[in-house]
């Protein structure tokens, strides 16, 4: 999607910083960070939500890309949260999750 900011991110349109990298994925820092640590699972494929997902498998990889990435970042407990839907709270059109951790502030 030529107008997705997620996917010039990915593109390396922006130079942004990633936290992780695979073959699925991408994770970094929000840009507005709602915790203290708030880390975004974004999948390289562009999917637009949840409620589009039909591959099974990449929201396994996203999973345990989350896992990955808390590990990562040191974090023993965190939450996780896919805002599906403008009505959810959904911004960006380009499905990812949030990895919060520490103050949360939703």
């Amino acid at each position: 999607m030529q107008d997705c900011i997620f996917c010039k991110i990915i593109n390396g349109d922006f130079n942004t910083e990633f936290v992780l990298e695979n073959e699925y994925a991408v994770v970094f820092k929000d840009i507005n960070p709602k915790a203290d640590t708030h880390l975004l699972v974004v999948p390289k494929k562009h999917v637009e939500s949840l409620n589009e997902l039909n591959d099974e498998a990449l929201l396994g990889k996203l999973m345990m890309t989350v896992k990955a990435a808390a590990q990562k970042a040191g974090l023993k407990s965190y939450r996780t949260v896919i805002n599906t839907g403008k009505e959810a709270g959904q911004e960006v059109f380009h499905l990812h999750i949030h990895i919060l951790a520490g103050n949360i502030r939703l």
